[in-house]
């Protein structure tokens, strides 16, 4: 059965900046302005979330930002109050269609903007447990998605109605989210600003209310599941990741005095809306704290680097924040060369803003190849914060805010988070490295560099896996302690993920040897563009290295002068020696490649 939220109905008109016009727009500006009239920005002070030993959904922090702009979106701006009005709203009638049960799992298929968040709070408001999907996903990947996790109703956004109707199932219910929603959201009052994404909407009235009520009793979100996120697969089927409204709130808080959120901030959100680095670090950190999320609708190089250097913007409209995956900045850094390299006033200005407008730039979900870190260092003057989490501990390690980034390593843990690392030994397993927020402690008869796994414990890790017993006892012990399955080591003061153990540790001639590492080092290749590293099975050295590149445009990569040019820069043994060259290498939306599929894709005959 298909429901239609209809108390309002309205359409919205919606202006998309072409690509071509938003670079050209810039290089004029540019010539009308120089580093020189730039300001430094003034640090602001930090906000404190209040009552960390209180669990309180996000949307509980509203009325302290009542009238502050929370969302801006292709369609204009949002404030707290509205977004949390229109919330209220579609709760009722998310719990009417539920006939008042609550933990049913709702998933999300809306679009990046306003709608997204109005879904997510009324899910939670009314009690539920969001499912997030990808509308880029395989419709067998959404389905399995939908299954497992039993969903009971499909909130789904207008423009995904015929890709939600191939969700339903017997018992199933779909909610389309309408844009009448969205509008009653809008920003209201006469001095309304008018995003310079798009052209104003038709309007709905709000009368002020800073006293917001909706929601279930504090005490209902004190134990209760909100989120259900899926692994990538990557090693293995995805599974449900569920997370409590506790773990949510951990997660948020660490990432907020770590980095020093405050309402000041405003973010640009590019990523996808089903990962945790989309929901959580980007999402929803700014909004516990009262800053401004700018959305577009989707990842444009050029729309970025139109937000990035926004000229003819208002200081107080301009984003200094931006978090994005390793491929995304690939994908800038080839923008820039295209568009402003040769110009050498534009590559002055770029940089001059980059440094002193924007705060804070932020890596993860994927490792971050060094040429990539380098690049964006000399283009804009930042190092590139790069960070280590996954979808069942949020984020657990972050280099630091003020001080020294090391390209390739991760920091150290953050605020409630422990970690440690096992390493295998004939003996048994032993702990080489133990530490928190404050210190890294070796224990005796370990030493610096011990590489083992890496395992995490603290309130910000998940509850369990979605009714799969099996998974959640293989990987999270009685005792709190998680094993991430990643590969680690500690060294001079900061972490570093060697890689997966299952796929990224190639075992050589009784040497253990790092695929990422190895990658690293091609990556420096002038010749390879994108490679990844796996390894093989071997009678001989038990498995070995091969490298799958792809080629610069007009380059050829030969194994043999490959092997030469390597010689001088890692061990012998981890040379690969095999070698496949293809146009371009499969990434999931967060930059990452399934590796094992990968190995039954171009070695079939090697494939287990």
């Amino acid at each position: 059965m298909v429901f239609h939220w209809s108390s309002l109905i309205c359409r919205s008109k919606c202006v998309f900046l072409k690509n071509s016009s938003v670079l050209k727009q810039l290089i004029r500006l540019h010539s009308r302005v120089s580093p020189s009239m730039l300001h430094v920005a003034r640090p602001q002070k930090s906000v404190t979330p209040p009552s960390e030993n209180k669990v309180l959904p996000v949307f509980r922090h509203a009325e302290r930002f009542a009238s502050r702009t929370a969302i801006r979106d292709r369609h204009g701006d949002y404030t707290y109050e509205g977004i949390f009005l229109s919330s209220n709203q579609l709760a009722v009638q998310i719990t009417e269609i539920l006939r008042g049960r609550q933990g049913e799992r709702v998933a999300l298929l809306c679009p990046n903007d306003a709608s997204y968040v109005i879904a997510q709070w009324a899910c939670w408001m009314s009690g539920q447990i969001v499912v997030p999907l990808c509308q880029d996903h395989p419709l067998p990947v959404m389905e399995h998605y939908v299954r497992d996790s039993d969903v009971a109703l499909i909130l789904a956004g207008q423009e995904y109605l015929e890709l939600a109707s191939q969700l339903m199932e017997k018992g199933r219910q779909m909610l389309v989210v309408e844009d009448a929603l969205r509008v009653l959201a809008r920003r209201h009052g006469p001095n309304r600003a008018v995003s310079s994404l798009a052209a104003a909407d038709e309007e709905v009235d709000l009368q002020p209310n800073h006293i917001l009520k909706g929601g279930l009793d504090d005490e209902f979100y004190a134990d209760s599941d909100a989120l259900i996120i899926y692994t990538s697969g990557t090693t293995g089927p995805p599974k449900g990741v569920v997370l409590t409204h506790s773990n949510i709130q951990h997660q948020a808080y660490s990432l907020i005095r770590s980095w020093a959120w405050n309402e000041k901030d405003i973010i640009l959100h590019t990523l996808p809306l089903h990962h945790i680095h989309g929901i959580i670090n980007v999402l929803l950190c700014p909004l516990f704290v009262g800053a401004k999320c700018l959305m577009l609708p989707k990842f444009e190089t050029s729309q970025v680097w139109s937000q990035l250097l926004s000229i003819n913007m208002p200081a107080q409209d301009r984003i200094n924040v931006f978090m994005a995956v390793p491929t995304i900045y690939a994908k800038l850094i080839e923008e820039y060369d295209k568009i402003f390299s040769k110009n050498a006033r534009m590559k002055e200005y770029i940089k001059t803003v980059c440094t002193q407008k924007i705060r804070l730039m932020v890596s993860g979900s994927a490792p971050l190849p060094l040429p990539i870190f380098d690049r964006w260092e000399e283009i804009t003057g930042h190092r590139l914060l790069e960070r280590y989490g996954m979808s069942e501990v949020g984020m657990a390690l972050s280099n630091p805010l003020k001080g020294e980034r090391k390209p390739g390593f991760v920091g150290t843990p953050l605020p409630q988070v422990q970690v440690k690392i096992v390493a295998s030994t004939e003996e048994g397993e032993k702990v080489v490295a133990e530490g928190n927020e404050i210190e890294t402690r070796i224990p005796p008869g370990a030493k610096e560099g011990d590489v083992g796994e890496l395992c995490v414990r603290g309130p910000t890790v998940f509850r369990n896996y979605w009714r799969n017993r099996e998974a959640t006892n293989k990987c999270l012990g009685a005792d709190g302690w998680f094993k991430t399955g990643d590969s680690a080591l500690y060294s001079n003061g900061s972490y570093k993920i060697v890689g997966r153990s299952s796929v990224d540790i190639i075992k050589t001639g009784g040497y253990k040897v790092s695929a990422l590492e190895i990658e690293t080092y091609l990556l420096g290749h002038p010749d390879i563009q994108d490679c990844a590293v796996v390894a093989l099975p071997d009678m001989t050295w038990g498995q070995k290295v091969a490298a799958i590149v792809v080629p610069r445009q007009g380059k050829e990569v030969i194994l043999s002068k490959l092997r030469e040019w390597s010689k001088s820069r890692m061990a012998h043994y981890a040379i690969p020696t095999v070698l496949k060259c293809v146009e371009h290498l499969p990434r999931n939306h967060m930059g990452k490649v399934n590796k094992k599929e990968l190995v039954k894709h171009m070695f079939p005959e090697k494939a287990k």
